[in-house]
């Protein structure tokens, strides 16, 4: 991907990236490396959904001695699906599209607290935004952009019972919906466990997102590889962050936010992608196989009910 001025519609347009949920952590570190890696006619929108935090963030993104592109604030609700499309149509409107999308948002919950309890929250932050950023987004990618769905290696399809495969497998985005609903009520009725659905809330919902990624991709692939255009979900790895750092006791190989956001920026920005990544689950540039994995064992012991 070319980073200088493109031509969209006849206009010269700079560069236009969005990430959400950064505020902190790794959002943040991927805010401050575009600002960093972009050049000074671009532009990269810092949004989260607390106004206050949103703009300190931007503030001490753009101050930063390494940033050459603008940063600005955007307050973004990403489980407000109207807000994401109303900002989608704005970008579009006003630059012609976007160029980089990432949808980074995530919902924290402690080892102490109920899963189910929770799990409102959860789903809405992590399955209900992706689906909101896939739709709303995708229309408006500009050819040769990224659009990028922050992951895990939980997301592939074998982290699931066998008995869920074929949900997921092959799913349109529309399907993938449907199921995410489906879970989400198995667990406010208490039928989730006996139908194969994990306690953790973390597996179904990443193994969703890989599965979102995939149906986007599979309408759009001649088309986006044509152009050099990708869209993947990626896994960071661990991460040394408030949201992770709870659910382990040895973090000796978890990552500070900047050094795991580097594979994430080289994938964005590099100019020509393997298509193999395309529409893939990526850690440090390989694809996660989707069938992979097997159900986590260990993970009742952090949970309860």
């Amino acid at each position: 991907m070319a980073w200088g001025v493109s031509s969209v519609a006849g206009m010269n347009t700079s560069r236009i990236a969005l990430v959400t949920g950064a505020n902190q952590g790794l959002g943040r570190a991927l805010v401050e490396g575009l600002a960093a890696r972009m050049s000074r006619d671009d532009l990269v929108l810092l949004t989260g959904r607390s106004r206050q935090r949103v703009t300190d963030a931007a503030r001490e993104a753009a101050r930063l001695p390494t940033t050459r592109a603008r940063v600005e604030g955007r307050l973004l609700d990403v489980t407000d699906t109207d807000a994401v499309a109303r900002l989608a149509e704005e970008l579009r409107a006003r630059h012609g599209g976007v160029d980089v999308v990432v949808s980074n948002a995530v919902a924290r919950v402690l080892p102490g607290e109920s899963q189910a309890e929770r799990a409102d929250e959860f789903i809405d932050v992590s399955n209900t935004a992706t689906h909101a950023v896939l739709r709303s987004f995708g229309p408006v990618l500009r050819p040769g952009g990224r659009l990028i769905v922050v992951a895990s290696s939980l997301g592939t399809l074998g982290h699931l019972d066998p008995r869920l495969h074929h949900l997921f497998d092959g799913a349109s985005l529309n399907q993938v919906e449907s199921v995410v609903e489906s879970w989400r009520t198995a667990i406010h009725n208490r039928t989730a466990q006996e139908a194969g659905w994990p306690l953790w809330l973390n597996v179904p919902s990443k193994v969703a997102q890989v599965a979102a990624v995939r149906a986007v991709a599979a309408e759009r692939r001649p088309r986006d590889l044509a152009t050099g255009t990708l869209i993947a979900a990626v896994c960071p790895g661990m991460v040394d962050t408030a949201t992770s750092r709870p659910w382990f006791t040895d973090y000796s190989g978890a990552q500070p936010p900047a050094r795991a956001a580097g594979p994430v920026l080289d994938l964005i920005l590099t100019e020509h992608v393997d298509p193999a990544l395309y529409g893939e689950l990526v850690r440090f540039g390989k694809v996660l196989p989707w069938h992979d994995g097997t159900p986590p064992v260990e993970q009742d012991r952090f949970l309860t009910p």
